[in-house]
């Protein structure tokens, strides 16, 4: 009887410290995304990590600077078995991929229309006649990387791409197959 004491000791410990490293692996992950959940929204989160269905819309280029929050979408692309896509995913929600501002996270001032280029849409659905619920999230690639925005569709507020800016205007040109404009 003595002999097994050891052993169930052993076993606990070990229990013990599977939990503990889960519970610090979950603490981990969520370091790394809770702003990115915060500015998105679980929903939207939820779709950009799983959405059977991608798309990559480029916006019609408004013919003046307003800010009326409509924009027209000028070419769409299914890009759901796109090469990079499961990178880029990951990359949209880690905090570490954005600049994040110190006396608040999101830049509050819109944009004007023709600022954006395009946007990455996650949908909950790949059967396109269903009328499926979507996360629509648009890019501005700015003159720079530096200036490079993104933001939600339907949410306030924008924040900018900080160090995945480049890499995100390559991967989207070099994805993208749309015939000139006419």
């Amino acid at each position: 009887m003595l002999r097994s004491v050891p052993g169930s000791i052993l076993v606990v410990g070990l229990l013990a410290l599977g939990v503990l490293a889960a519970g610090v692996g979950v603490w981990w992950q969520w370091q790394q995304t809770r702003r990115c959940l915060a500015f998105y929204g679980i929903r939207a989160t939820e779709r950009i990590s799983k959405a059977p269905r991608v798309e990559l819309w480029r916006f019609k280029q408004p013919s003046d600077s307003r800010r009326t929050g409509h924009l027209s979408v000028d070419r769409v692309q299914d890009i759901t078995e796109a090469k990079g896509l499961v990178h880029l995913r990951r990359g949209l929600v880690e905090d570490a991929n954005f600049q994040w501002l110190e006396r608040g996270w999101l830049e509050p001032e819109p944009l004007p229309d023709a600022a954006w280029d395009v946007a990455l849409v996650f949908y909950d659905s790949n059967i396109p006649d269903s009328t499926p619920r979507r996360a629509v999230i648009a890019i501005d690639f700015g003159e720079n990387p530096k200036e490079a925005n993104i933001t939600v569709v339907g949410s306030p507020g924008r924040v900018a791409l900080g160090k995945m800016a480049k890499g995100l205007r390559t991967w989207v040109e070099s994805t993208a197959k749309w015939p000139e404009s006419t």
